[in-house]
């Protein structure tokens, strides 16, 4: 049994379950994904946005620090937390993690020129 795939899958259907508005069942296949793989950055990511949009602060904040963990370098878990941080009015915090953001995008722009339109061919 290929877990990766089965836990792509059951991601794949909770994000589209999400999109549909139907927050109660994606959550469920996310908790479905986490037993498979308590350290699915992507099941815990996609965690910690339907929780943000069911205003469930606390608990988005603590899937997305768990993220976080596993992928400290990952520009949408950053932009994530801070906008966890923005609704829970901590400025402070907030800032800090929209500039990690901020540093990984530049990072990457950096590391992968073509990739982002910067780099300029000379024929």
């Amino acid at each position: 049994m290929d877990t990766t795939k089965d836990i792509s899958s059951i991601i794949e259907e909770a994000t589209l379950d999400f999109t549909l508005g139907e927050n109660e069942t994606a959550l469920k296949k996310l908790e479905q994904a986490l037993e498979i793989n308590p350290q699915s950055f992507e099941a815990l990511h996609a965690k910690t946005e339907v929780l943000f949009s069911d205003r469930k602060l606390e608990d988005a904040l603590q899937a997305a620090e768990a993220a976080l963990k596993i992928c400290p370098e990952d520009i949408h878990i950053n932009i994530s937390l801070s906008r966890i941080w923005v609704e829970l009015g901590d400025k402070q915090k907030a800032e800090h993690y929209n500039a990690q953001a901020r540093m990984l995008g530049w990072k990457d722009q950096i590391q992968n020129p073509s990739q982002n339109g910067t780099e300029t061919e000379i024929n």
